[in-house]
């Protein structure tokens, strides 16, 4: 009966030390919404996985690699590129791209950080291709709408200064389309590697140091053009409007002197005419009268009259007053 109870409870010890190497072995694992595995055995792809749930895995065995599914980001090195017109740039370029095949990934990276190595060489290499063979112009600009003008925008001659049109660089294919350039030029290098680039962007793009205050002193040196443009033009149209405002002065002043003549004309005709008409009737008053006039005007001149027998002083020193 001892040896029956023994052999029994040897029985149950080994089921027990079983479940608990079957636990320690982890022969089930689970894949999380927003992750991919795959399942290699010595290094060989036994199985992948793309859906969320519960999978079985053989003890000791087999290996569980697990890669993201969402779109990741990546941020190039940035890199001194020569333009097609051998002006040097920085450019600094981030991309998004996913895993779209995990057997191949592994197959050709195995970890992670080996496919973002091999991705930020590809959209490099990219980049470097498609700016080599086009001008700076087209690399930051995305069409050539600088260089249309709207009816809006045409200055009005009489009461605008209007400047030198500037003439800016024709863009044919413009930064976006460049982005699509690189974005294809990287899917082919990519091709077969389980991996697809969705977009590649210039994060930013300058001159190098080298060149950055040359174009600082050029751009220094066209605004002040620009500033001595404006005052030029500006002290023509002073002269111009000092001009016109002395030409309507001298009208003005050239009217209102003929009508201050012909206001004056009118007067001395009506004066003359009121003279006539009083003359007429009575002429010995009239030359009375003249006479005091003419006495007061211009005996307060002299100190002294030497002879009054002249007709002029008929009126002042005759007897009769004549």
């Amino acid at each position: 009966m001892a040896a029956k109870i023994k052999k029994i409870a040897g029985f149950f010890a080994v089921v027990v030390v079983l479940c608990i190497l079957a636990v320690m072995a982890k022969p089930f694992y689970i894949v999380n919404e927003g992750e991919q595995v795959v399942i290699s055995r010595l290094k060989s792809i036994v199985a992948s996985h793309t859906e969320a749930g519960l999978y079985f895995k053989v003890p000791f065995l087999d290996k569980v690699t697990v890669y993201p599914k969402q779109i990741l980001s990546l941020d190039g090195d940035t890199q001194e590129i020569q333009t097609k017109e051998k002006l040097l740039i920085v450019v600094d370029i981030t991309a998004r791209w996913r895993i779209t095949d995990p057997q191949k990934f592994y197959q050709k990276f195995q970890r992670l950080e080996n496919g973002y190595n091999k991705l930020s060489d590809i959209i490099d290499s990219s980049c470097r291709t498609i700016i080599t063979q086009n001008e700076l112009s087209e690399i930051v600009r995305s069409s050539d709408i600088i260089n249309e003008k709207t009816d809006d925008e045409e200055a009005d001659s009489e009461t605008e200064i209007v400047t030198e049109e500037t003439i800016y660089d024709t863009v044919t294919k413009g930064r976006n389309e460049l982005c699509r350039q690189m974005l294809s030029e990287a899917n082919k290098t990519s091709a077969g590697m389980g991996i697809e680039i969705i977009d590649i962007v210039p994060r930013q793009i300058k001159y190098t140091d080298a060149l950055t205050e040359s174009v600082y002193s050029r751009m220094i040196k066209e605004r002040n053009q620009e500033a001595q443009h404006y005052r030029s033009t500006g002290e023509g149209k002073k002269a111009e409007w000092l001009g016109k405002l002395e030409n309507d002065k001298r009208t003005y002043e050239s009217e209102a002197y003929r009508k201050a003549e012909e206001i004056k004309g009118n007067a001395d005709a009506e004066a003359a005419k009121i003279y006539a008409e009083a003359f007429n009737k009575d002429p010995e008053f009239y030359t009375f009268w003249k006479s005091m006039e003419s006495y007061k005007k211009t005996l307060k001149d002299y100190d002294a009259t030497y002879s009054t027998d002249m007709d002029y002083f008929d009126y002042l020193y005759s007897a009769n007053g004549r």
